[in-house]
C-alpha cells in the first residue's frame, strides 16, 4: 500500500476517528483507525461498536492496499508533520512508513492487519431522507442539553424522534425539565417509528456539519445512519419507552410574562454568582410589569437584580434552577420570550415571543 496526500485534509478526519474511538485500550483493534486506498481515494474507518465513522478523501494512489493503524499515535504525528503532501507507504513487515515530500522526517509505525476490524454495515440509498442541515441543527440545539446523565433511567439519555404528521420532531427530558421542538414546515419523509437517539452521534452531527445543504437519515434496525458530504456514521439506538410528551406539552399556563431575553439571561448570570453551587436555585418574581431575580440568602451574601417586562397579574415567586433556565434561553434566537406559568408549583413554559415551533418547560423547587 502506497499513497500521497494533503496534511491537512487528513488531520481533519482523522480528529474526528478519534473522537469516536478516545478512550479504548491500546492493545485493541477497536482503538485503531482502518485505512484502505485504491481508486484514488483513501477510504478511513473508525468504530466503539456503537458509532461509526466512515469518511473518503482524495490522495494519489500508487499502490492499493488498506491496513489498520493505533490512531492516537497515527494522529499526533500527521498534526505535528509540516504543511505538505505527505507520503505513506506499507511494506511486507507491517510497517507503515510516513514521509513529508521534500523533507527530511520519518516515522515507522507498527500497522495491525484489518482482517479483525469489525464490519461497518452501510444500508441502502432508499432508506435515507433528507432535511435541511441548518434546521436539524436547530432541533438539536433545542434538546440536547435536556437529556439525562443518570445511567439507571437509559431510556432518557438520548433525544427522542419521531415523525408526527408531515413534521419531524425532537423530545428531550431529565425528568424536571422538558424541551421539545418540530420542524417549522412539514417534508417529505419516510415513514419510522420514534427512536431515542444517543447524544453521542448528534453531538457529532453538530461538530461535522457546516449548517448547510441537508443531512441524510435513515433509521434501520434500531440504527439510525447519517450521511454528511463525503462522511457517514452510524450509531445503535437507545432501547427503551421514552415518556409519553404529548399531555405535557400541550397544556396551557394560565399566566404569561413577555421578558427581553438577552437581559434575562444576563441577569440571570449575575444573579447566579452568589446562588447555592449545589441547589442553583434563584428565585423569579413577577409583578407588576417588572421582573426580580433573587439568589437566596447564604453566609456568603445574596444577589439581586430588576428590569421591566410585560407582566399584568398577581405578584407570583417561583424557584427554579438558573442551569435550567440559562440552557434554553441560549438555544433561542428572538428578542423576547414569553414566560408562561399557572402558579408556583406547576411547570413553567418558555416559548420565542411570538410563538415559535419550539418550547422549553421547567419543574419549580420548593420555594421555601
Amino acid at each position: 500500500m502506497k499513497f500521497t496526500c494533503n496534511k491537512s485534509i487528513l488531520l481533519k478526519e482523522i480528529l474526528i476517528a478519534q473522537d469516536i474511538i478516545s478512550g479504548r485500550n491500546a492493545l485493541s483493534i477497536l482503538s485503531n483507525v482502518l485505512l484502505e486506498v485504491g481508486h484514488n481515494k483513501l477510504t478511513i474507518k473508525a468504530t466503539d461498536l456503537k458509532v461509526n465513522f466512515e469518511t473518503k478523501i482524495p490522495v494519489q494512489v500508487i499502490e492499493s492496499g488498506k491496513t489498520t493503524v493505533f490512531c492516537d499515535k497515527f494522529l499526533n504525528i500527521i498534526r505535528n508533520l509540516p504543511e505538505s503532501e505527505v507520503e505513506f507507504e506499507k511494506n511486507d513487515d507491517n510497517i507503515l512508513t510516513i514521509k513529508p515530500i521534500g523533507q527530511h522526517i520519518d516515522f515507522k509505525l507498527r500497522c495491525i492487519p484489518s482482517d479483525n476490524f469489525p464490519e461497518i454495515v452501510n444500508v441502502s440509498n432508499d432508506n435515507y431522507f433528507e432535511l435541511p442541515l441548518f434546521e436539524y441543527n436547530q432541533m438539536i440545539n433545542h434538546t440536547i442539553f435536556a437529556v439525562s446523565d443518570d445511567e439507571t433511567r437509559y431510556f432518557l439519555n438520548g433525544v427522542f424522534f419521531e415523525k408526527s404528521g408531515d413534521k419531524p420532531l425532537m423530545v428531550a427530558t431529565d425528568g424536571r425539565r422538558l424541551s421539545y421542538i418540530d420542524s417549522a414546515i412539514p417534508y417529505e419523509i419516510n415513514d419510522f417509528e420514534g427512536v431515542i437517539i444517543p447524544i453521542k452521534i448528534l453531538n457529532l452531527i453538530k461538530k461535522l456539519s457546516n449548517g448547510e445543504g441537508n443531512i441524510s437519515i435513515a433509521i434501520v434496525d434500531k440504527t439510525i445512519h447519517v450521511k454528511l458530504d463525503n462522511q457517514k456514521i452510524s450509531s445503535s439506538l437507545i432501547e427503551g419507552q421514552f415518556p409519553q410528551y404529548s399531555r405535557i406539552t400541550t397544556e396551557v399556563p394560565e399566566k404569561k410574562a413577555i421578558i427581553d431575553r438577552n437581559k434575562f439571561m444576563t441577569a440571570i448570570k449575575r444573579v447566579s454568582l452568589l446562588a447555592e453551587s449545589r441547589s442553583r436555585r434563584i428565585f423569579v418574581t413577577l409583578e407588576d410589569n417588572k421582573v426580580t431575580l433573587l439568589s437566596e440568602e447564604s453566609d456568603i451574601g445574596n444577589a439581586k437584580e430588576e428590569f421591566d417586562c410585560e407582566y399584568e397579574g398577581p405578584k407570583t415567586v417561583i424557584a427554579l434552577n438558573y442551569l435550567y433556565l440559562l440552557e434554553p434561553l441560549k438555544s433561542i434566537e428572538d428578542e423576547n420570550i414569553e414566560f408562561c406559568f399557572t402558579d408556583e408549583a406547576r411547570p413553567v413554559m418558555i416559548y420565542s415571543s411570538p410563538k415559535s415551533n419550539f418550547l422549553h418547560m421547567i419543574q419549580p423547587m420548593q420555594v421555601d
